[in-house]
């Protein structure tokens, strides 16, 4: 039996200008948080999350939206589907 693997998400954060830098650092203090770069685009965070549960991936991905400076978010979800 093979181990269970972590649900894995991508977290994109629209944030306000200048926030960006403060936004990466308080999602890496997150639960599950295993990466988060300022990035140029339309986005200006963006977050990698590996968790054992949705439940764990939703409180998580909320707390990433409370945090002051974030105005939108999107998240893409890993099919878990390795070929």
């Amino acid at each position: 039996m093979s181990p269970v693997k972590p649900l894995v998400s991508c977290l994109l954060l629209l944030v306000d200008v200048g926030k960006e830098h403060s936004v990466a650092k308080e999602l890496r203090r997150l639960p599950g948080v295993t990466e988060a770069q300022v990035v140029y685009g339309e986005y200006g965070v963006v977050a990698r999350i590996e968790l054992g549960d949705v439940t764990l991936m939703d409180e998580t991905i909320t707390m990433a939206r409370k945090l002051p400076g974030v105005t939108r978010t999107s998240t893409l979800v890993s099919s878990g589907v390795q070929n």
